[in-house]
Parts: C-alpha cells; structure tokens; sequence
C-alpha cells in the first residue's frame, strides 16, 4: 500500500519550546488521520526536542538542508551522520530559496542527493520556475534542467528512495498559487521525463508534491489530480489548527501512491 505525504517546511521559524508545543498539538490533530504520510522538517537547532516530541507518533521528522559530507572543516555546516543521529528521515534539498539566496547550483544539489541516499535518507529534491522564466515561457525548459542536473548519476533503484517537490517560486510565499490544472500540467511532465529517463514502473513510485502556498481551502482541489502525490507546506504549517486541516483534507484523497 502507498500513500500521498504531506511535509511541513517550518524554514526558519519556531523555537525549541515553540516547536515542541506545534508538534504535540499537530500529533493530537492528526491521531485518526489514515492512508497519508506525515513529515515536519524543523530548523536544525530544534531537530533534537522535535525528535523526542514525535516519539510514538506517526509523524516523520526531517531537515531543510544538509551538506554532502560527512565530517570536515566546514564552518556552519550540518553532516548526514549530524541528522542520522537526531533522528531524521527525511531532508529537502534544493528549495528554491537556497537556489535563489544561497545560489546553489544543480551540481551542489545533486551531491548532497547522492549523500543523502548514502546515508539511507529519503531527499525532498525541490525544482520549479520563476515567475520571469514563466512568463518568457522557459518553465518547462528550466524544470527539465533542474530535474536532470539535480538528479544525475542515479539509477531507477534510487529513484524509487526519491520524492520530487514541484515548487513554482512565484507562489512561495506570495499567496498566489498555481492552479489545480497549472500544477497538475507540470507533475504530468516531471512524471513524463521519469517515464523518459527510469521506465514507467519506476516513475509510477516516485512522489511528486506540489509546493506553493499550499492552504487548507486549496489542498483537495490540488490532491484531486492524478499526478499530484501531495504538498510541501510553507507557512501554514507554522499552526497546527491549517496543517492538520490540510492533512485531514488529504486522507481521503490519498489513494496508494507512495510508502
């Protein structure tokens, strides 16, 4: 059985006390929540408290970044044994706003993918357009870009330990969102190039969440479509009372898509 997964990005907010007290009221919210998958990817500094607040949930707990090596003299970094040992399954990579401010390249992000597949992570590999490569109608050409540079040197059984977030960077946290049928138009190509590149069974188990001012009045438009397997959730789930109405909107929607 497969299911969709929601995952809360929480970026650079919430304290250790603040992230404690979320994550209890969301594990109480989401208790009868079935045939969804749930992860909450939390500032490093509140990763240790998250992990023993989650203890005998069935929420997952993930990073928002992480280097590609193990240990060395790299000041500031975070290593995948750093995140193994607090208790992560999950890390994104690749969001748009470390592509934008932090100008990570697809080469960058391709080895902290191959790192985190190494270290028995599943990465949340993120790609998607800016408004100005939308509108000179480059989108499509830029997520194929991303999506072949971000993912090289992996084979069909890696892709399988993958979930891709489609995330069109003018609808981060600007309140506009992509369409139903905007979204569902880009998922349907991300899923054609893993036909492409891995073959139809291995394309058919890859997750492809949308990632994009996700609310809980737009999710079950959003899950409706056949090649959107679930949602990368900004600001709303920074309060329990959206996130564990977007999850809930989901479960009936889930279906079987991912494990």
């Amino acid at each position: 059985m497969t299911y969709s997964l929601i995952v809360g990005n929480w970026k650079m907010y919430k304290s250790i006390s603040e992230a404690t007290t979320l994550i209890n009221a969301i594990k109480a919210g989401v208790r009868a929540a079935t045939e969804v998958n749930i992860a909450v990817c939390v500032p490093f500094t509140a990763l240790q408290a998250a992990n023993e607040a989650l203890q005998g949930s069935k929420i997952d707990l993930g990073a928002q970044n992480m280097h590609y090596e193990s240990e060395g003299a790299f000041t500031g970094e975070i290593s995948p044994l750093m995140l193994k040992e607090v208790g992560c399954r999950y890390v994104i990579l690749g969001h748009s706003e470390r592509r934008q401010h932090f100008k990570e390249s697809d080469e960058l992000i391709n080895k902290k993918v191959l790192a985190a597949l190494k270290y028995s992570f599943i990465p949340i590999v993120c790609i998607g357009e800016t408004l100005e490569q939308r509108e000179a109608r480059q989108a499509f050409e830029v997520v194929k870009k991303q999506f072949e540079g971000s993912l090289a040197h992996l084979e069909a059984k890696d892709l399988e330990r993958i979930v891709i977030a489609y995330e069109p960077v003018w609808a981060i946290g600007t309140g506009k969102t992509a369409t139903p049928e905007q979204a569902e138009q880009m998922h349907s190509y991300i899923r054609r190039l893993l036909i492409e590149k891995y073959g139809d069974d291995t394309a058919s188990k890859v997750r492809i969440l949308y990632g994009g001012s996700v609310k809980p009045d737009n999710i079950t438009q959003l899950m409706e479509k056949p090649n959107l397997d679930g949602a990368l959730v900004g600001g709303a789930s920074l309060k329990a009372e959206s996130f564990i109405q977007i999850v809930t909107n989901s479960t009936h929607l889930s279906g079987a898509r991912g494990n």
